[in-house]
């Protein structure tokens, strides 16, 4: 199948170039939803290899980002509605378990890889929505979801370790 060959030299080549795993995973999702999008133009071409098309898709798409500060989501949204990934209750029960330990939760929480601090401390603490969390963190909305449930998992675990 053309994704599954495609997939991981893609997923590497905006890795290398972003330096950061979700950003890449939410590109690589653009371009591979511009190329759904586009597949009857190369198919009619009839020459040309489908590498140099799929990693010029790949680099337009990185190029827009940049210049626009943020991801875009045209492609995906055009091919397919999102189901969002919902946060629990207990996810954020937990949080709120443990907020009786406040400087030992925030302390946890700056040990958390910078996306993932940022996410939960907007999602959670400031109760802002995912929509301008992600504007704010220039990825998708799927990122920030993804990034607030790591984030709430590691806390819950650190804070397991903490001594009673």
């Amino acid at each position: 199948m053309f994704y599954e060959r495609w997939e991981g030299p893609i997923l590497a080549w905006l890795q290398r170039r972003t330096r950061d795993p979700e950003v890449a995973v939410d590109l690589s999702g653009e371009v591979f939803a511009a190329a759904l999008s586009a597949a009857d133009r190369f198919i009619g071409a009839g020459s040309g290899s489908a590498a140099a098309w799929l990693f010029t898709i790949a680099r337009n798409t990185l190029l827009t980002s940049i210049r626009r500060g943020r991801v875009e989501e045209q492609a995906r949204r055009r091919l397919i509605t999102w189901e969002p990934v919902h946060l629990h209750e207990v996810d954020l029960d937990a949080i709120v378990e443990l907020a009786a330990d406040g400087p030992a939760l925030m302390a946890a929480l700056e040990q958390l890889p910078p996306r993932q601090r940022e996410a939960v401390r907007a999602r959670v603490l400031e109760e802002r929505p995912y929509e301008e969390i992600a504007q704010q963190l220039a990825c998708s909305e799927m990122v920030v979801r993804k990034s607030v449930s790591r984030g709430l998992k590691a806390l819950r675990a650190r804070m397991k370790d903490q001594p009673s």
